[in-house]
């Protein structure tokens, strides 16, 4: 079993070209699923799953405390990985016929205020080289909404300052250039010229925009460490996640008029119905400052 999952994988990588993160999601659940079929239904072919042995293994999944949205990813990863055993005739049926995902809402992202924006973006130091670097990282991320895992991918030959833009790859490899304000260009210049030089490491060259303290490009978790400790630092209480920024850019330009399609075109979503639901948390936000400030509420 574990080799058709390597096929797999492989299909994923170069034919879907999906990122890292999420071949490493699709091998995480297709690995929890082969154990299931192998130590619990004692199955030793792919082709001899039937409908109830992932029903069960679902059920298993839910009676380990499993949310919904993890289910369904499970389930995504299962029929698509049944999908391509299908159509590589590896197998003669596809067992994921007719099971649902289960309904799940869709949780609000949690964003920041533009006051709380504004604190963390001013909370870096600049009195060393990393002072530099997380400042231009934060301006970054707020001025172009883009991923953590797209940011820490920069390359420098990515980053056109004179032109006001950035060329970023994201999910399924797809190029799209974002504008950038002149804020943030300010920011990565100086951090190119006084910030990145101290990083760079004598012994290997990497090219990434954004180096850590051995001059290799910074890791997703190097950056998610930085933004709590900054967060800390900035007295910010919320709950943040690395993505917190992306979503207080996508929620504040919406709040000041911006098109709905341009969001969707700068954050890289293939359906608008994702940019969508920024829409809802910006009429949350104002359903919160009308309670709060109206003398009639």
């Amino acid at each position: 079993m574990e080799y058709r999952l390597e096929d797999f994988i492989h299909f994923l990588i170069v034919e879907k070209g999906l990122s890292k993160n999420t071949i490493v999601s699709y091998r995480r659940d297709l690995n929890s699923y082969i154990s299931y079929l192998k130590t619990v239904e004692k199955l030793d072919s792919l082709n001899m799953v039937q409908r109830p042995h992932i029903i069960h293994f679902l059920g298993q999944l839910k009676d380990g405390g499993k949310s919904s949205k993890t289910i369904a990813r499970h389930i995504a990863s299962i029929r698509a990985f049944h999908h391509f055993l299908l159509r590589e005739k590896a197998v003669d049926h596809d067992p994921t016929v007719h099971i649902e995902s289960p309904q799940h809402e869709r949780s609000l992202p949690k964003v920041l205020s533009m006051e709380e924006v504004e604190t963390l973006l001013e909370t870096p130091k600049l009195t060393d080289h990393f002072g530099y670097r997380d400042k231009a990282m934060l301006e970054m991320l707020y001025a172009t909404g883009i991923r953590v895992s797209e940011l820490i991918s920069l390359k420098l030959s990515d980053v056109h300052l004179t032109m006001g833009f950035i060329r970023c790859m994201g999910k399924g490899s797809k190029e799209r250039i974002i504008p950038i304000g002149k804020t943030a260009s300010d920011a990565i210049e100086k951090y190119l010229e006084k910030g990145r030089p101290k990083l760079v490491s004598k012994k290997h060259r990497d090219e990434s925009l954004f180096l850590n303290h051995h001059g290799k490009g910074l890791t997703r978790q190097g950056f998610w460490k930085i933004l709590k400790r900054l967060a800390m630092e900035a007295g910010i209480h919320k709950e943040l996640t690395p993505h917190t920024l992306r979503h207080s850019f996508a929620t504040h330009l919406l709040e000041n008029g911006a098109d709905l399609r341009a969001v969707q075109e700068m954050l890289g979503h293939a359906d608008i119905s994702t940019t969508q639901i920024y829409t809802h948390v910006t009429k949350t936000r104002l359903k919160d400052v009308y309670t709060k400030f109206h003398p009639r509420a």
